[in-house]
């Protein structure tokens, strides 16, 4: 018989360029509440200002901050290595009971500890949903790292069945891989008056957002349209986004005030693997507008208006009735509020302390 071993420390990785870093200070939050000490070892870019603010709210917290290149960054092979040897080195410092990767790469370095690994989204399945086709011959060495990375871990975890769906499509069948949705603290939103405006938040630069596609039609709504978040991607292309008004990137209190004024939230992704900013505007009680794909109905099918992202004329009808009938706005955002209060951070941590003790025990000696 093996004992049950709730784990006492983690060293969990986390880039600080997306939603990652929101997900991992929501989950560490709520794994003080188990007495579990985390090392956060951090890369892509230097901590913001807010991630120091966030992160030192946090007694159970240690960050470890790198600027290493992620693995779906150009030319990030020499940086994966270096970074794979600091990170064992943290674990040797910081002795923790378990890796907790939210990337693939690293998983296939000689840990000590059971190793889980978080596909929060990949190249290839970015790729095919915006691109309509595989990825290129030029990322097949990324293609075989996250493959050896996800073989390599003792337990995969997604956000969503759409997306390990699409990590299996893509890399092969997991053996040991389960769903375990986000989760947000619904004390951070509220809704305040509604005011007539649209709001959409993400990095604007990326193509599988689409925001492009809402900047184009803004001109033919009855409302304006504010976006949040940064145009300028890191090659220093630049979305169009003229007709709307840009925000740039804004604190999480920032954007919660944004989305308790906002009426109508748009996001109309060809690739969204869960959608944080979904959930918030959800929780801010605003009415969803959401592109049709497989994640997004996962989560919202019956509590959001979907449309085809490639269809604009369909996002100028829906938005214009949106906008025309409020009492039609007031059921859809009824709708998502009570549907984002299934996402809270409670559930997310007990699925993944369920995960940890489940490692712990596989690599724990019976007991006779």
């Amino acid at each position: 018989m093996k004992p049950v071993c709730m784990p006492k420390r983690v060293l969990m990785t986390a880039d600080t360029i997306g939603g990652v870093w929101t997900y991992a200070l929501e989950l560490i939050r709520r794994l003080k509440n188990y007495n579990i000490q985390v090392g956060l070892a951090t890369m892509g870019a230097p901590l913001a200002p807010e991630h120091a603010v966030d992160a030192a709210k946090l007694p159970n917290l240690t960050i470890f901050e790198s600027t290493y290149r992620l693995e779906w960054m150009q030319d990030p092979w020499d940086d994966v290595a270096k970074s794979g040897e600091w990170l064992l080195d943290l674990e040797q410092s910081f002795r923790p009971d378990l890796i907790h990767l939210n990337g693939y790469a690293h998983a296939v370095f000689p840990w000590q500890s059971p190793v889980l690994v978080v596909g929060h989204s990949c190249v290839l399945s970015w790729w095919k949903s915006v691109n309509k086709e595989c990825a290129p011959e030029c990322w097949d060495v990324y293609r075989r790292a996250v493959s050896v990375g996800l073989h390599s871990a003792d337990l995969v975890i997604a956000p969503t069945k759409a997306m390990l769906d699409c990590l299996e499509e893509h890399y092969g069948k997991l053996p040991r891989c389960r769903v375990i949705p986000n989760g947000r603290d619904a004390s951070l939103y509220s809704s305040t008056d509604k005011e007539p405006f649209i709001f959409s938040a993400g990095r604007i630069w990326d193509e599988a957002k689409n925001l492009g596609a809402l900047a184009a039609v803004s001109l033919q709504l009855d409302w304006p349209v504010y976006i949040a978040g940064e145009n300028r991607a890191p090659d220093g292309d630049k979305v169009d986004c003229s007709g709307v008004c840009t925000l740039g990137r804004l604190s999480p209190v920032e954007l919660a005030d944004w989305y308790a004024r906002a009426s109508i939230y748009v996001m109309p992704a060809y690739y969204e693997p869960f959608g944080l900013t979904v959930l918030e505007a959800a929780l801010s009680g605003c009415a969803l507008v959401l592109g049709d794909i497989s994640s997004l109905r996962e989560n919202w099918d019956g509590a959001a208006v979907f449309i085809a992202p490639d269809d604009s004329a369909e996002m100028k009808r829906v938005l214009n009735t949106l906008i025309e009938n409020r009492e039609y706005r007031d059921n859809m955002a009824s709708l998502a509020r009570t549907r984002a209060a299934d996402f809270t951070p409670q559930r997310m941590a007990s699925g993944y302390i369920d995960g940890y003790k489940e490692l712990i025990q596989m690599k724990t000696p019976e007991i006779h």
